[in-house]
């Protein structure tokens, strides 16, 4: 595992519940930063698995202990402003300053396009795309008053670089993080501010399965790509949350001071195919 010295550092985390923004908490820790775990804590009506609960966000908080670093444990809907905008001024006030945005929440669901509920497109564009601007907004703010810089990584996904049949509206928000990202970038490089997107591949968390199990194989095979195997590589299918995690921990380091507006495939060669 690369060396990073994240000490001094404070990392805002979504979706850190479980899954990978657990697996990011707990390597911003590792690094030796303190850690603003957040996640919804409830389930959202048109997904169909079950999203993380308290106690989850709890343990998160408690293995950002174990790392020997401070957590700060908030429940907070991204697709709230003022539950964002109240996120990020207890985690300035508690913590003292946010120099990470890890944009790491999500939801994953299915239906042809010309079948979709509203609300079930209005719940996706809201929770993976508006909640990345939202909170990039009010980190953002921050950003620019401290005038120290910072570092802002939101996960898209292979979904942001290529369609996929019955994930339209997942497709649409992936596809926008990355048009965020770059504006961003754009808008924030005056103030140091680096902003980058990730685009995982499949990763074996509770996502991918709660979705096989909802909509099961028949749905999964009209979904093409999104299939699986998410891999090139022989017996690989999907990769794991620590291979995400190394790519937040590398946008968030001097390492890659000069990098920024990018959409960072970690998708084990899929976008490839």
């Amino acid at each position: 595992m690369p060396e990073y010295d994240f000490s001094g550092k404070v990392a805002f985390v979504t979706g850190a519940g479980r899954a990978q923004g657990r697996s990011h908490a707990q390597h911003y820790a590792r690094h030796g930063a303190d850690v603003v775990v957040t996640d919804i804590c409830e389930n959202i009506e048109t997904n169909p698995y079950d999203l993380s609960s308290s106690d989850d966000l709890a343990e998160t908080a408690n293995l950002v202990e174990d790392e020997g670093q401070e957590a700060l444990k908030i429940e907070m809907d991204v697709r709230e402003e003022a539950e964002v905008e109240a996120a990020v001024e207890e985690a300035i006030d508690e913590m003292g300053k946010i120099d990470f945005l890890a944009n790491n929440a999500g939801i994953f669901n299915a239906a042809d396009m010309t079948e979709m509920p509203e609300q079930q497109w209005d719940e996706m564009i809201d929770t993976n795309l508006k909640g990345v601007w939202l909170c990039s907004k009010h980190v953002g703010k921050h950003f620019i008053e401290r005038g120290d810089g910072g570092k802002i990584v939101s996960t898209s996904s292979a979904a942001g670089l290529v369609g996929s049949p019955s994930a339209g509206h997942y497709v649409a928000t992936k596809h926008g993080v990355i048009g965020l990202t770059k504006t961003l970038a754009l808008e924030l490089a005056e103030y140091d501010v680096n902003v980058n997107a990730v685009c995982p591949t499949g990763v074996d968390t509770e996502m991918i399965s709660g979705f096989a199990e909802a909509y099961g194989q028949e749905m999964m095979d009209e979904m093409g790509a999104f299939s699986g195997p998410w891999s090139v590589f022989e017996g690989v299918d999907m990769i794991e949350e620590t291979d995400i995690s190394e790519a937040y921990m590398w946008l968030s380091s001097d390492a890659a001071r000069y990098v920024t507006g990018i959409a960072l495939p970690v998708d084990a060669g899929m976008t490839a195919k």
